[in-house]
């Protein structure tokens, strides 16, 4: 059996849309399924429109956080209800082309591969600054971790032994993308082209992009913390060239009162330390969220499905 997740915030309009389209393709391709959807906390009617699709069909499933948890808890969610044999994982706005499903699902059957991997052919609107930042930001990625990761998605299959990989990973600050890398296995990727957003606007704008970039890359990688000893090196290096300078002016007795020097190299000094304790700072409030073992989301409401599916 396939088990399909859908994380959905606000998308009362794209709910049904997504539905539809999916439980036709998977009927008509003679495939087992489950639809899983994952309400983050909308305040708009998306919790109604899953409750009437429920009714209607055993088949579509669905999850009500108590508030809005975010993508990464709705996407683990997903995987630790979901009760099929693999589980695709694509964004409720229709952007993942569905028939992407059936390639991906035709690979896995296969038998030799455990993870397949969708990945942007082409980015659709986006805009050149959207396009810029996602560049920058999978190549800060990829340096600092070592994982290939450009033009990656969520939109990807998983194997059940993949997804229990990932479900014995137990931090609660979670980036899927990485992750789901991370844990191996045999992997192929299929490519598609970003569609048209069917209704809404995208939940991720440039304040939320940059947050999650910075989410991402410190719960995912330590790199940051390394900046800090970086910038001491170059603070020292830069002390002793001055110090060495003041030593032979001061011998030769040219040296100068160097009050505007001082000042500048106060000012250095002060922004590097700064901005080292704000780096600092970031992982022990990173830490300080680990620590307390909070649930990484609250379920208050279930649609068509059991506590636990599978675990």
């Amino acid at each position: 059996m396939l088990s399909v997740i859908i994380p959905a915030y606000n998308e009362q309009d794209n709910v049904p849309r997504a539905a539809s389209a999916i439980s036709k393709l998977l009927s008509a391709h003679c495939i087992d399924y489950e639809i899983i959807f994952i309400n983050d906390g909308s305040s708009d009617r998306t919790w109604q429109r899953l409750s009437q699709l429920a009714a209607s069909d055993e088949r579509i499933k669905a999850i009500g956080f108590s508030r809005n948890f975010g993508k990464e808890s709705a996407i683990f969610a997903g995987l630790e209800n979901a009760a099929g044999d693999a589980c695709v994982i694509i964004d409720c706005d229709l952007q993942h082309p569905p028939e992407t499903i059936i390639e991906m699902y035709k690979l896995w059957q296969t038998g030799d591969v455990d993870i397949v991997e969708a990945k942007k052919r082409t980015r659709g609107n986006e805009s050149t600054a959207h396009r810029g930042m996602a560049k920058l930001f999978y190549k800060i990625i990829q340096r600092v971790s070592g994982l290939e990761m450009e033009d990656s998605s969520d939109f990807k299959l998983l194997d059940r032994r993949a997804v229990e990989a990932l479900l014995r990973m137990p931090e609660r600050l979670t980036f899927f993308r990485a992750m789901s890398s991370w844990v191996g296995f045999k992997t192929e990727c299929v490519y598609f082209d970003v569609a048209e957003r069917q209704s809404g606007s995208s939940k991720f704008g440039f304040t939320s992009l940059v947050k999650y970039a910075v989410t991402s890359i410190t719960s995912f990688t330590s790199a940051p913390m390394q900046m800090v000893t970086v910038a001491g090196v170059v603070t020292f290096i830069i002390a002793v060239i001055f110090g060495i300078n003041t030593l032979v002016q001061k011998i030769m007795g040219t040296s100068a009162e160097g009050f505007s020097t001082v000042i500048l190299l106060q000012l250095i000094t002060s922004a590097i330390i700064m901005f080292s304790l704000g780096i600092i700072g970031y992982y022990l409030a990173k830490i300080y969220e680990e620590i307390k073992q909070r649930p990484r989301y609250i379920i208050s409401e279930r649609l068509n499905m059991e506590e636990n599916t599978r675990r």
